[in-house]
């Protein structure tokens, strides 16, 4: 385990485990590095498998000022990671918020990206003008009165989370306690500073079409608020693959972990047997 620093001044918990080429996970709203251990455990073998905390998820520094937080300020944190590991480039996994921060690093600087996935992207996207940040506002208000347990009870209860309690109960219980564990001031500020602000994904239209690096989008058949997105950029990304996986929510590492495994790792190992001719 590491300390991070930010380009801000802050810190960021990050995890390094396995030796290889890197691959990069970067975390949802309601996760933590922990999201990924199903991936991480199976991964580590022959992969170097980096995960970390966003800021205002502990134990990295909790800014107090919401101006902290930005999908832009996500972005560049992804870039702290790569640059206090050494790492020139990796291939980076995101989910949901991860998938958004993922997407403007991409943009940003393409020559530090072996590849992405982009898993359950899009939330909000197809909502009208105002709404979802309107909800983030309700969530971030009911979470400041009665408190991350009350937050996790609430996204236990979301129809895109149905599937992973009925397909992994232990996975849903550490889904609810590790979410229930975290800061109720970070989380508060990350959906005010980050998810109220952010654009839809079809604001980089014109941005996202001019990407050349190698891109797969995975989607939860059942993930109604990210089908349109994703479909959006895989027709909008040059050459970018969408897998849908059948009857899965929005938690689709954690839901088919196995199916998550081979499709992402198929597609990572894909891309290196080209980058070395093989």
């Amino acid at each position: 385990m590491t300390q991070i620093p930010t380009s801000d001044g802050y810190a960021l918990y990050a995890e390094s485990q396995g030796d290889g080429i890197p691959i990069v996970f970067v975390h949802e709203l309601a996760g933590s590095c922990r999201s990924f251990d199903p991936q991480v455990k199976e991964w580590r073998k022959n992969w170097r498998c980096v995960t970390f905390n966003a800021r205002g998820y502990p134990p990295s520094t909790i800014p107090p000022d919401v101006e902290s937080y930005s999908q832009d300020m996500a972005a560049r944190d992804i870039g702290a990671v790569l640059d206090r590991l050494k790492l020139d480039n990796a291939h980076i996994v995101g989910v949901s918020m991860g998938s958004a921060s993922t997407l403007q690093f991409a943009i940003a600087h393409p020559d530090r990206i072996r590849s992405i996935t982009l898993s359950s992207i899009g939330s909000g996207a197809d909502l009208k003008p105002g709404e979802f940040a309107a909800s983030m506002e309700a969530l971030a208000e009911m979470t400041l009165a009665k408190g991350m347990r009350a937050l996790a009870e609430h996204y236990g209860a979301a129809p895109n989370r149905h599937r992973l309690k009925e397909k992994n109960p232990a996975e849903y219980r550490n889904f609810l306690e590790q979410l229930a564990a975290g800061s109720s001031l970070g989380i508060t500020n990350t959906m005010r500073g980050v998810q109220q602000r952010r654009q839809p994904v079809y604001a980089y239209k014109d941005k996202i079409a001019s990407l050349d690096l190698p891109a797969l989008v995975v989607l939860g058949e059942e993930d109604e608020p990210c089908i349109g997105a994703s479909h959006f950029l895989k027709a909008t990304l040059p050459g970018a693959r969408l897998e849908i996986i059948p009857k899965t929510g929005h938690a689709v590492n954690l839901e088919e972990p196995a199916l998550y495994n081979r499709t992402v790792l198929g597609f990572i190992e894909g891309i290196e047997s080209k980058r070395h001719g093989a």
